[in-house]
């Protein structure tokens, strides 16, 4: 009894965890440069007395999906996608370097550009600012230029950190950025190409995590069932026990 009871709650555990993968992807299926998680599961052994036949799940630390999304045109200067491999480097709130897809580049009024609350970082690896300007450009390599108020000649600003890591050297953390394993910056891929007037859309396929939403439901209601099997057991059992 004992042994099925914890068998279905290892599983009930484990098919929470993965609703709760999943569900965090959907909510973001319109979150742009978002890379969808996929969770980790592997089978653990118990050993003792007699016959080793348990089994429980171990749920580990979910992966992220690192395949690109559509490139949307949008028609605005400031919403840039890289084309293939490559990320934008941001600067978190404590002052460190982080990367993502999103190009979805912001101005405030004193010119700080930002991504989704977090300060663009340029090449030269200090946070990029806009002076006034009446219409500005990003070129394929991420260099960023404007024309000042009441026209005149274009000048570049900066240019935006593109790098270009290892799949294996990112970690995505709950800032839903992407960090480098040991915390140092990346260097400048010169390689890495952008499109401006394009913003890239997150990889999350709604109708996958929906499809895998209801199994995983259907999952946990099995499981429910394994439960409540074992406490009528356990209750056959102890009135077995009275009886004597």
């Amino acid at each position: 009894m004992d042994s099925l009871l914890f068998t279905a709650a290892s599983g009930a555990s484990r098919v929470l965890k993965a609703q709760h993968v999943r569900s965090n992807n959907l909510s973001n299926a319109d979150t742009a440069g978002f890379r969808a998680d996929m969770e980790r599961v592997q089978s653990m052994q118990l050993q003792g007395s007699g016959f080793d036949g348990r089994t429980l799940a171990v749920t580990n630390s979910a992966m992220t999906r690192f395949d690109a999304g559509d490139a949307v045109k949008t028609g605005r200067p400031l919403d840039v996608a890289v084309m293939g491999e490559g990320f934008f480097a941001v600067q978190t709130p404590v002052g460190n370097e982080a990367y993502t897809r999103a190009g979805n580049i912001k101005v405030d009024n004193f010119g700080a550009m930002s991504v989704n609350g977090f300060p663009v970082v340029g090449a030269d690896g200090a946070p990029m600012e806009l002076p006034e300007f009446e219409k500005v450009e990003v070129s394929e390599r991420g260099v960023v230029t404007v024309l000042p108020p009441g026209g005149g000649a274009e000048m570049q600003v900066g240019t935006l950190k593109l790098v270009n890591p290892q799949i294996n050297q990112l970690q995505k953390e709950s800032d839903g950025l992407l960090h480098s394993l040991d915390g140092a910056p990346f260097d400048v891929d010169p390689t890495v190409q952008v499109a401006s007037e394009h913003i890239e859309s997150s990889n999350v396929s709604a109708i996958d995590e929906l499809v895998g939403v209801m199994s995983l439901t259907r999952n946990f209601e099995m499981q429910i069932r394994m439960m409540k099997t074992a406490e009528t057991l356990a209750q056959a059992g102890n009135k077995l026990m009275a009886a004597r």
